[in-house]
């Protein structure tokens, strides 16, 4: 559980685009907090236009406008995901979670759950791809309302149901973090 599968890797290389302005002093904290250098940015509409721009070239995350574009830190990931809904039960659930940023994502084959153990403790951390290359890290009180939705599979795996896909909330024994099957 400690890398996400190769199919949700980021971009690796710009197209050609508008010139580097370098870094732009924004970074995103662990928490999903957004900073200028060092302090809050505390209108979340403005939040919002950032992270509408906001893409990821290999580990590097950059805000990308027609005019310019600029480097920007992430401690982690850029959004947390911190509420879930369920509708419907069993293979026919849904599952949809909204960021802190007010988007919602359906968990899905185009946006799936993965869950890596931290290196640290071992403890797991489960994320879904909101856009390509963007991730959430699930609140750790969404992620047990999760736990709560979980069943297990024919083969005896933990996880839930969403869009008619088994999305499993514990590594394979291949060590790969898995996405979802039908």
């Amino acid at each position: 559980m400690t890398e996400k599968p190769a199919s949700l890797q980021p971009q690796t290389a710009f197209p050609a685009l508008d010139p580097i302005c370098g870094d732009f002093g924004i970074a995103i904290k662990r928490d999903g907090t957004w900073t200028y250098q060092g302090s809050p940015i505390g209108r979340l509409p403005l939040v919002k236009l950032f992270a509408s721009v906001l893409r990821r070239v290999g580990d590097e995350y950059w805000l990308v406008t027609p005019v310019e574009r600029g480097r920007i830190a992430v401690e982690d990931v850029p959004f947390i995901a911190v509420e879930l809904t369920a509708a419907g039960s069993g293979v026919d659930q849904t599952l949809t979670f909204r960021t802190n940023l007010d988007e919602t994502v359906a968990l899905d084959a185009d946006h799936p759950l993965w869950v890596i153990e931290t290196p640290d403790s071992g403890e797991p951390r489960p994320y879904i791809l909101v856009k390509p290359g963007l991730e959430a890290r699930l609140a750790r009180s969404v992620f047990y309302h999760l736990v709560d939705l979980a069943v297990t599979d024919e083969t005896g795996r933990l996880g839930v149901w969403s869009h008619r896909r088994f999305f499993p909330l514990e590594q394979e024994t291949t060590g790969a973090a898995t996405c979802g099957t039908e």
